[in-house]
């Protein structure tokens, strides 16, 4: 008995790889890094623009904190009502603040009252 073996033939493809040099993976890398920041960039302002857009608009005065004063005696300098959490939440809005820490000499817009 004699033993055959076949082998597949397998055609000889070239599969091109593609070798990125040190240059070629900085410029990958800041195209890619550059696309995410105008992504960033365009989501920021459209989301910002979209918070500005109000049905009514609201008189505001700018004034300047002073030393010692803290976002809780504005607010209860301006309600009227004595409703001083809903003041500063308006005032937070209207400033874009993130917390109630203000510091001295910081300009804010608050609601003109009468």
């Amino acid at each position: 008995m004699s033993t055959m073996t076949l082998t597949p033939s397998i055609p000889s493809f070239r599969t091109s790889q593609v070798r990125l040099t040190r240059r070629g993976r900085l410029v990958v890398f800041v195209a890619a890094l550059l696309f995410v920041l105008a992504g960033a960039v365009f989501l920021g302002t459209s989301s910002v623009a979209s918070n500005n857009e109000s049905g009514s608009e609201q008189q505001t005065e700018v004034i300047m904190v002073g030393y010692g004063e803290t976002l809780w005696g504005i607010s209860s300098d301006l309600a009227e009502d004595g409703s001083v959490r809903d003041m500063m939440a308006t005032i937070k809005d209207l400033n874009a603040l993130d917390s109630s820490m203000l510091v001295a000499g910081q300009e804010i817009h608050v609601p003109v009252t009468d």
